[in-house]
């Protein structure tokens, strides 16, 4: 089975930087989706962003020129590299996987889940 674990979250003041990692294991395949979402305390899960087969990559309007999204094949890897950081970034940041051609920032896309990463933005 797929696991997942995120790494690289911390504390950051406004408009800094950090970059998160989501290492995979277990069972692999070269298309799956693998998408970053973010859930803040008393909030829903929301999805914040999502590449896919090809190296597509889909964004949140509110992170969009903010976030990146990429990947290393080689070391198994996803990132989300966070510039220009927000306070109301904060939240726990969850990996997510599925074995799909195309994916967005729906929960019900993904199958897999890492246990999460803590981000906290002060002002």
């Amino acid at each position: 089975q797929v696991q997942l674990v995120e790494s690289g979250g911390g504390s950051a003041q406004a408009g800094g930087s950090l970059r998160l990692s989501c290492a995979a294991s277990g069972h692999s395949n070269s298309n799956n989706c693998m998408g970053w979402f973010r859930q803040a305390p008393g909030k829903e899960r929301e999805g914040v962003a999502a590449i896919y087969p090809g190296r597509h990559t889909y964004y949140a309007d509110s992170v969009k020129g903010r976030f990146t999204i990429s990947q290393d094949n080689a070391k198994n890897t996803v990132y989300l590299q966070m510039n220009s950081l927000k306070p109301e970034d904060t939240a726990m940041y969850y990996c997510a996987a599925e074995a799909r051609t195309f994916c967005g920032l729906r929960r019900a896309e993904y199958k897999y889940w890492g246990q999460g990463t803590q981000v906290t933005v002060s002002s």
